[in-house]
């Protein structure tokens, strides 16, 4: 997935909220934890033969 899955803002918004600073990579690195969730949910979703993915998929 080349697209970004997370809106970079929010993160930065956040973190900050939490009291630390966002690196550089932080946003890429939420990016490819989500694609990889969204990936592991759609196999579920396929496994228990629908193609529509639930929350209990995640």
């Amino acid at each position: 997935m080349g697209d970004s899955l997370v809106v970079g803002s929010k993160v930065k918004e956040a973190i900050k909220a939490e009291g630390c600073n966002t690196a550089g990579d932080a946003v890429d690195g939420l990016n490819e934890v989500v694609a990889w969730y969204v990936k592991k949910a759609a196999d579920r979703a396929k496994a228990n033969g629908r193609k529509t993915v639930r929350a209990v998929d995640f």
